[in-house]
């Protein structure tokens, strides 16, 4: 009995369901559709791993400073102690941190990538997550090419209290720096983009791509409609409705964000060489 569970486990790997419209499909199959669903369109959260996999020209990202990982300040305890949970973050997304950095080509062109994970503690910032988020800043200097970040995060980790808080000018700073070396900021808003993050480096790009449909915002919709005592607009803080108001500049479907991300990077980097 215990083989043939283990069994069962292991097959039920191969299939997912869709949330939205309760179809099943074969994992391959939604992996060769960019994890969306071929019925309804849904996008599905995915790893930051995945999102390398589809983003980076094939065989070029090169992870660095991998080993920076998340300690416990406070040694905070809620329902359960921020040791702990740490390590079921880990257990669960495979990752030391929620961010993973590297080099690689997108679309032929040369950028630093650093991509948030959300299945790691929601993607949120702690201390460790600024600090790789910086570093990659500081590589993109050093190498005088492109930064790329791609965001999906609940926002500032309040386990790591004022540390984690910290990160949002931290970031701002770095990038401060980045700018006035003349070099262009790619920021890539996925679902869900919310808390300090949104409030900080996601949403200071020189080019801010959304996907599409996706939550981008600090407060999350149900604590903005209990303040202010009366219902949002529909699609508020949805990428479309942030587009028409003109928080983001372009919401591009998951497939084509290489594509674009290539064509904002020769764009800038063709400005600073008729500098």
């Amino acid at each position: 009995m215990g083989l043939f569970r283990r069994k069962k486990k292991k097959e039920d790997k191969k299939w997912i369901q869709c949330k939205k419209c309760n179809e099943t499909f074969y994992v391959e199959e939604l992996e060769k559709n960019f994890w969306v669903c071929p019925n309804c369109g849904n996008y599905f959260r995915i790893s930051a791993r995945n999102r390398i996999k589809i983003t980076a020209d094939e065989g070029t990202f090169k992870e660095f400073d991998s080993k920076i990982t998340t300690k416990d300040p406070l040694n905070f305890v809620d329902l359960k102690p921020y040791k702990d949970r740490l390590k079921e973050a880990i257990e669960k997304s495979g990752q030391k941190e929620a961010v993973i950095n590297g080099v690689c080509t997108i679309d032929g062109e040369p950028c630093v990538l650093s991509v948030m994970d959300f299945s790691f503690l929601g993607g949120s910032m702690g201390y460790a997550t600024g600090e790789k988020i910086i570093r990659a800043i500081e590589k993109a200097i050093k190498l005088k090419i492109g930064l790329v970040i791609i965001s999906a995060s609940g926002g500032a980790r309040m386990q790591e209290g004022i540390l984690s808080l910290m990160q949002m000018e931290r970031t701002a700073a770095a990038l401060s720096f980045l700018g006035k070396q003349g070099l262009p900021y790619i920021s890539v808003l996925t679902d869900p983009t919310t808390g300090g993050v949104a409030a900080s480096f996601s949403m200071l790009g020189d080019v801010i791509i959304a996907e599409p449909n996706a939550l981008i915002g600090f407060a999350g919709p149900r604590v903005i409609e209990q303040t202010i005592g009366h219902g949002l607009p529909e699609g508020f803080q949805r990428s479309e409705f942030l587009l028409e108001k003109g928080f983001v500049d372009i919401v591009v479907e998951r497939k084509e964000i290489p594509k674009y991300i290539g064509k904002f990077l020769r764009y800038f980097s063709n400005n600073v060489k008729k500098r």
